[in-house]
């Protein structure tokens, strides 16, 4: 059901973002299909191969792609993974706990737009996202700004009337991005801003 409605935002659907307090906010699909701005300096720390986590309609994945980054874009959404080769890109569909091809031999690992948060558990992520990555990998992850209270939150896709399940979503802040590494497996990180976005790299 999450991919369903997600799915529909990609459409072009209104679809909030519900939380157990019941405050909506209006999921802005619209924002992933186009260049934003920090996104050169993100991309440009890429190397190849790079794997794309919740690569959404693939616009990083398709840039890296058209600049001649070997780029591979996973996502649980079968209409977000269409859109993604439709635009010139490669992607699956998959979940980052499966079985992943080239385990072991991604150069980067992008967690994008917030999706450090995938699961709720953010060290039980980059713990498995360095599974994924070849010896002396690097995660580049977009965090929260200095300030921002970390937290994980609980809340539920909803298109009008319809909603689906519950999950975790998990925010981290910069302030915390070294603590949380490190409990992941990663010793360094190190931080940058561009275009009012914060990012991360962890090796």
């Amino acid at each position: 059901m999450i991919g369903e409605i997600y799915a529909e935002a990609l459409a072009g659907e209104s679809v909030e973002i519900e939380y157990v307090d019941g405050a909506r906010v209006p999921l802005e699909a619209a924002r992933w299909f186009e260049p934003i701005d920090g996104d050169e300096e993100f991309l440009s720390r890429c190397s190849s191969p790079t794997l794309d986590i919740g690569s959404g309609p693939g616009r990083l994945t398709v840039a890296l792609t058209r600049r001649g980054v070997r780029s591979l874009g996973i996502d649980i959404t079968p209409r977000a993974v269409a859109l993604t080769r439709r635009a010139g890109g490669f992607a699956l569909l998959r979940d980052v706990f499966e079985d992943l091809p080239h385990s072991g031999r991604w150069a980067t690992a992008l967690l994008a737009d917030g999706n450090i948060g995938i699961g709720g558990n953010p060290a039980a992520l980059l713990h498995r996202v360095g599974q994924l990555l070849r010896p002396g990998g690097t995660v580049l992850a977009e965090v929260a700004p200095p300030g921002t209270r970390s937290r994980v939150d609980r809340l539920r896709l909803r298109r009008g009337p319809v909603a689906g399940p519950w999950f975790g979503w998990a925010t981290v802040s910069a302030d915390d991005i070294g603590r949380v590494a490190l409990a992941g497996g990663f010793a360094a990180t190190g931080c940058w801003t561009a275009h009012d976005r914060w990012f991360a790299r962890l090796s």
